[in-house]
């Protein structure tokens, strides 16, 4: 398809025929000759006399290459373009943080594969979290580890399988020993802060207690609400145990009400999943879609062509009179 960028160039077409049509040709003064017997000669000849000038004519040749460099020239002007067929593009329109807990207790083996195998509570944690990561296509997701500090292990992204290779490589302990859920939720406002998407998600996952953070998990869950940031906590683990082993429930549920998320338990692989398929439900994929459609310039193209015309035609002139030329 080709349009033009300025169709108000079309209208200078006509203005060679109006020139023609309504302007006096142009003349050009000749040296003469004086013959007295000038009328006799006329009158002989039955030429038509005019008062001593020259009417410029053109070739054949001359008027088709004016007549086509005036054509390119004008629709040059109107800058056509050839107009491909629509892209559309997808881009994020939401982040989503996953923050991830990596502390000692993430060791034990005590979760329930789907196969009733005993697993490791972080390797559980893996398989799950890379397939909700590798369903995130259209958002930009962030990787956040913690345990006795908070680390960003993938700034926000939309290579997915960068994040899901740094997941993999995330072992039990190389954040510290213990758990600072207020601190990884201080670490994720920040980073969630130079991001200039309104719909931002955080889902945290831990299995222990908060036990050293600077910031306190419910005032880092109250500054999250203001900042408009939705926080989902997962808790995973051992309700039962003591200190840093016991998951601690009521905190993880009173960091999702006052995030104005929700907050999930599982204490098996398959309940994990099934929590990930829910938060999927709760916050559906955001997109935002554009389409447009690439255009090329072809202006060039007749600049070009009506150079070339022009030269060839004052070549071919000068070819024909250097022959005409005698010897």
């Amino acid at each position: 398809m080709i349009a033009f960028g300025f169709p108000y160039a079309l209208l200078l077409l006509p203005l060679p025929l109006l020139v023609f049509l309504f302007a006096p040709p142009y003349r050009q003064q000749v040296s003469a000759l004086r013959f007295p017997f000038f009328r006799q000669l006329t009158a002989a000849t039955r030429a038509a006399t005019g008062p001593g000038a020259a009417i410029v004519t053109q070739t054949g040749a001359q008027r088709f290459a004016a007549t086509a460099i005036w054509l390119l020239v004008i629709v040059a002007l109107a800058r056509p373009e050839r107009i491909g067929e629509p892209i559309v593009v997808e881009k994020a329109a939401r982040d989503v943080v996953l923050a991830i807990d990596l502390s000692g207790s993430m060791d034990q083996v005590d979760f329930t594969a789907p196969d009733g195998s005993r697993v490791r509570r972080l390797d559980a944690v893996k398989r799950v979290v890379d397939r909700f990561i590798a369903e995130r296509d259209g958002d930009r997701v962030t990787l956040i580890v913690f345990g006795t500090k908070a680390f960003v292990q993938a700034p926000f992204t939309e290579d997915l399988e960068t994040v899901r290779a740094l997941l993999d490589q995330a072992t039990v302990g190389m954040a510290g020993p213990h758990t600072a859920i207020g601190d990884a939720i201080g670490l994720s406002i920040r980073t969630i802060q130079a991001s200039e998407i309104e719909d931002r998600l955080l889902i945290l996952l831990s299995d222990g207690a908060d036990t050293g953070s600077r910031m306190t998990p419910l005032n880092a869950a109250g500054i999250a609400a203001r900042e408009g940031i939705d926080i989902v906590t997962i808790g995973v683990g051992d309700p039962e145990g003591s200190g840093e082993q016991r998951v601690d429930i009521d905190t993880l549920q009173a960091i999702a009400e006052t995030a104005n998320g929700a907050f999930f338990f599982a204490d098996d692989e398959a309940a994990l999943a099934d929590i990930y398929a829910r938060i999927d439900a709760l916050a559906p994929r955001a997109v935002e879609t554009q389409s447009y459609r690439p255009r090329e310039p072809l202006d060039p193209w007749l600049f070009a062509l009506a150079a070339l015309i022009g030269l060839a035609t004052m070549v071919s002139l000068h070819v024909i009179r250097a022959r005409r030329r005698p010897a």
